[in-house]
């Protein structure tokens, strides 16, 4: 007998049914395969909602199940669809070769965070430099750009301590499947974040746990000797040989050992400086659009039916694609119960991104409705794809007054070209709702993706009845669904020709989303600790 934990997943029942229900039938599923235990313990692992027959919604569970448990054929547990957990920790190996300076990491969003915390914990006292505020400094900032309109360059909803993803819905699902991402999310819960998020199959933290959580993974770094270092814009690098060693601040050299690059996918000037000193930067893919707003119970019942409401479901969430002809539409970071936030970090442009508190208590849903931009569309030049984004937003900003409201318009006057509605049933939320103009999305976007999103919203309305209903909004621009360029890296993580050089995370082009880049922080950290012993 040795103690192990397995997960028994497929259990579907009503929401009517509690836990108790499910761990009983857990439990006869492992006796049925002769895995019997004296005192097991219980814990849901995941916990997802089948909506696909809206008379029979059901709670679909995996429950972890912890006891002395006898061995059984690995057969016998494939055919059952049981699984033996397996915990995934960071894999810490110290390198031999000495360090000359503390390594320093640019950028604290989530990549640079747990790459940060990560060398802080194992002592190799990293520096965090950061061009953005504390999340203190950024809610002060972003409040006075909600109401006065006077934009911070420096504190804003894509700068400072978290990066972007402490003003978002806080989303911690990810496409990558890693061994870490459990890792991550004990890590979130770890400062703070709700239990919950551990066994939910669509975990979100909201921003307003986010930013309890971000403030509490910098304290720790902190007290483990490492340094975080905000307002300090990195506006070159020194490099001699195939080393770097010192980085140019707006505060003049700081000296380093190693550098980890986590810049996020708005430091435009850190790419300029890349490209202009001779390093590999190349142009990728990337996707803009508008924000559309329903009414949350709207969503809620195209989805959920009679189960909508009384029945104890979370509430409706969707991701949509379809294919024209020659480009992908989809639906990006939807946030229900949210807000559509005014996300511009650069003077004269209009950038909208969503929000959403852990509660998701607003009355409307946003969600990005985006079109795929090739890099043929821009030359293939990795210069030109950040001039596109700047041109749009600039143009959004134009068409909504040059004042930072957004261009905004019915679902209805979009589809049929005609523009004279105001909204109605659903009113808008940027800015508290303060902060729009009528404009056609024609004003800032390219035809190929206006023509695009029209056949999108019609074909969405398909998946989700009401999606395309007249009344819903949109807003513009969205820009900033990911990193319009990547620095290469070798399968070492360093630099392309440089040796202690880390390109990590969404900004270079190797993460999408909160949790992924998350684990490229950790996984960069693990590189650059393997190669180097800490400074103890």
């Amino acid at each position: 007998m040795e103690q192990k934990t397995y997960i028994v997943g497929g259990i579907g029942l009503p929401p009517s049914k509690g836990e108790a229900v499910v761990f009983e039938i857990a439990e006869k599923k492992l006796k049925s395969i002769g895995l019997r235990a004296s005192d097991p313990s219980f814990a849901i692992y995941k916990r997802s909602v089948d909506a696909r027959k809206k008379n029979d919604i059901k709670f679909v569970y995996s429950v972890a199940v912890t006891g002395n448990f006898p061995s059984v054929s690995p057969e016998k547990l494939k055919e059952s669809g049981i699984s033996l957990q397996k915990e995934g920790k960071p894999s810490v190996v110290y390198g031999q070769q000495r360090l000359l300076a503390r390594p320093i990491v640019i950028g604290a969003g989530p990549a640079g965070l747990f790459a940060t915390l990560l060398l802080a914990e194992n002592g190799y006292k990293p520096l965090v430099l950061e061009r953005g505020g504390s999340v203190a400094d950024r809610l002060k900032a972003v409040n006075i750009f909600k109401e006065k309109r006077v934009l911070s360059e420096t504190d804003n909803i894509q700068f400072g301590a978290g990066g972007a993803g402490t003003f978002s819905d806080g989303k911690l699902v990810t496409r990558v499947s890693d061994p870490l991402s459990a890792y991550v999310l004990d890590t979130f819960c770890r400062f703070g974040a709700p239990k919950e998020i551990k066994f939910l199959a669509k975990p979100h933290i909201g921003t307003d746990y986010l930013q309890t959580v971000v403030s509490g993974m910098v304290s720790e770094v902190e007290r483990l000797g490492g340094e975080v270092r905000f307002h300090t814009r990195v506006d070159g690098l020194v490099k001699r040989g195939n080393a770097i060693t010192a980085v140019v601040t707006e505060n003049g050299e700081i000296e380093c050992g190693a550098v980890i690059v986590a810049v996020g996918n708005s430091a435009r000037d850190t790419f300029r400086f890349l490209i202009r000193d001779g390093y590999r930067v190349v142009a990728k893919p990337f996707s803009v659009g508008l924000r559309i707003e329903h009414l949350q119970k709207d969503i809620d019942f195209a989805m959920h039916g009679e189960f909508s409401e009384g029945h104890g479901l979370p509430h409706a969430e969707y991701a949509l694609s379809y294919n024209t002809k020659s480009r992908g539409v989809y639906t990006f970071c939807m946030c229900p119960g949210g807000e559509v936030v005014a996300a511009a970090s650069e003077e004269g442009g209009v950038v909208v991104n969503g929000m959403s508190r852990h509660a998701r208590d607003g009355k409307n849903a946003n969600s990005a409705v985006v079109v795929s931009v090739f890099k043929e569309d821009f030359g293939d030049d990795p210069l030109k794809a950040m001039a596109l984004q700047r041109e749009i937003e600039h143009k959004a900003y134009l068409a909504g007054g040059s004042d930072y409201a957004t261009p905004l318009c019915t679902v209805g006057d979009f589809l049929s070209d005609s523009y004279h509605s105001l909204p109605s049933r659903i009113q808008p939320t940027y800015m508290d709702g303060k902060a729009y103009k009528i404009a056609p999305p024609e004003l800032f976007l390219p035809k190929f993706v206006t023509s695009s999103l029209r056949d999108g919203i019609g074909a969405f309305d398909r998946s989700v009845k009401g999606f395309s209903v007249s009344d819903a909004l949109l807003s513009g621009a969205e820009t900033r669904t990911s990193s319009p360029v990547r620095l290469l890296r070798t399968d070492k993580r360093t630099a392309d020709g440089v040796d202690n050089m880390y390109p990590c995370g969404e900004g270079a082009g190797y993460a999408g989303g909160i949790t992924s880049a998350a684990l490229d922080g950790i996984h960069t950290a693990e590189a650059l600790m393997a190669v180097y012993s800490p400074l103890l």
